[in-house]
């Protein structure tokens, strides 16, 4: 199982032209866009909390280290 080759993606294009038309394609795009474009940001958000998180644990360890030690 292998990607997507450039055969396959142009029957998958015919097929949905045959089935919801040329005017519906504008709008399936710019849906399928702004889908990508938010799951991307999710990511990111969720990339960020967790290095937020884990900044924070190895403050909280370094700092626990620093107070027994002393």
């Amino acid at each position: 199982m292998g990607a997507l080759g450039g055969w396959e993606i142009i029957l998958i294009f015919i097929g949905v032209l045959l089935i919801f038309g040329p005017k519906k394609l504008p709008e399936m795009g710019s849906a399928i866009g702004k889908a990508i474009r938010e799951f991307k940001n999710a990511g990111k958000e969720i990339q960020q909390d967790i290095t937020q998180a884990v900044e924070t644990v190895e403050n909280t360890e370094s700092e626990t280290t620093t107070k027994t030690s002393s």
